[in-house]
């Protein structure tokens, strides 16, 4: 006598799983509506000081409202760059973000690699002081700044713009993150074998962390390039100013020429949306990361 066993139906995975699959894609097409208004609310004020800088001052001023008014031309990129020192002001701001990006780099990396794996007395004190300059803001530290270098007669030369981005307490903070993730048994065998601690430094950890290098100088090259107030008050002369600082100074309350100001505004900004295109992948990479455990 044969015995029949019985056939289990197949589960219904695909019915189960519809709800998680539906409320995904809805989730995402909430997320991608919520960053496209989110970009045009960053696209509409760039869009809009690109097409004033191409209209005629007089048509801006007839009707302001209305961009494609009076028609286009680039008469005012040519007036800002001829009459403007403009050339010069890319230049210095290039220099110092240049240069405050490499010192940035060096001395942010080896206080994080510091923080993340030695051990020594005054530790908690040193990152207590690191979290208490996130916690002030710049603006606070404008006196004592500019008191400590003028005693040391640097105020009107870019080392007075370059050392004060070198100890950026972000930067440690990052570098401090991205280190952790480290796996303490590659540290502990470059120990074994007899490697010093700046040799582990140098040849284990910084070929690692090149996601939080270029973050970390992504983001100090686009915090130096657009400084403001202490550039305005540490250089005094006119060509030796930075790009923002140059830019203020085009605005004259008595006869404010719209297009010319919106024309170098445009040439200010545009390296940094072109450093933005060019490095936004390692941007999103660097910050995930070393938001990772």
């Amino acid at each position: 006598m044969t015995t029949m066993t019985p056939v289990t139906p197949p589960r219904p995975t695909a019915a189960r799983n519809a709800p998680s699959v539906n409320g995904a894609k809805l989730f995402n097409r909430l997320c991608a509506v919520c960053l496209t208004l989110f970009a045009l609310i960053w696209l509409v004020p760039f869009l809009w000081a690109l097409a004033t800088s191409l209209r005629p001052d007089g048509s801006i001023t007839e009707n302001p409202t209305s961009p494609f008014a009076g028609g286009w031309s680039l008469h005012a990129y040519s007036y800002a760059w001829d009459n403007y020192p403009i050339g010069s002001w890319y230049l210095n701001s290039l220099v110092i973000s240049v240069l405050a990006v490499v010192f940035t780099l060096a001395f942010g990396s080896m206080a994080g690699f510091a923080l993340a794996f030695l051990r020594y007395r005054g530790r908690g004190a040193v990152v207590a002081l690191v979290a208490a300059g996130l916690m002030l803001p710049s603006e606070a530290l404008v006196l004592p700044q500019f008191i400590e270098y003028r005693s040391f007669h640097l105020l009107g030369t870019f080392w007075a713009l370059i050392l004060p981005s070198v100890a950026a307490p972000l930067s440690v903070f990052v570098f401090q993150s991205f280190f952790r993730g480290i796996p303490v048994a590659l540290i502990e065998a470059a120990r074994i074998d007899g490697a010093s601690w700046w040799r582990v430094y140098a040849t284990v950890c910084m070929p690692l962390c090149r996601p939080a290098l270029s973050t970390v100088a992504i983001l100090t090259f686009i915090t130096s390039w657009n400084s403001f107030l202490w550039p305005l008050l540490v250089l005094n002369q006119t060509k030796s100013q930075t790009i923002p600082v140059g830019l203020a100074s085009l605005v004259n309350n008595s006869n404010i020429q719209y297009a010319e100001v919106m024309a170098s505004s445009v040439l200010g900004f545009l390296p940094l949306i072109a450093v933005f295109l060019v490095f936004q992948r390692q941007i999103v990479q660097g910050i995930a990361t070393t938001g990772i455990k």
